[in-house]
């Protein structure tokens, strides 16, 4: 997994915490749910990363 790749995954994750964690404040649903959508994509993109990385 490159850097970039690494640095984008990091921030999509920091991001949908945000976004999880501002919907619960607010009572907003919709904006809780993107956030922890957000969270699993990011997890989804570096279990594949880290799968590439491991037959390299």
């Amino acid at each position: 997994m490159g850097l970039d790749d690494k640095i984008k995954n990091a921030a999509q994750d920091i991001a949908g915490k945000a976004k999880e964690a501002i919907g619960k404040a607010t009572d907003n649903d919709k904006l809780e749910a993107e956030g922890k959508a957000d969270q699993v994509k990011a997890e989804a993109k570096k279990t594949g990363e880290d799968v590439k990385d491991t037959f390299k």
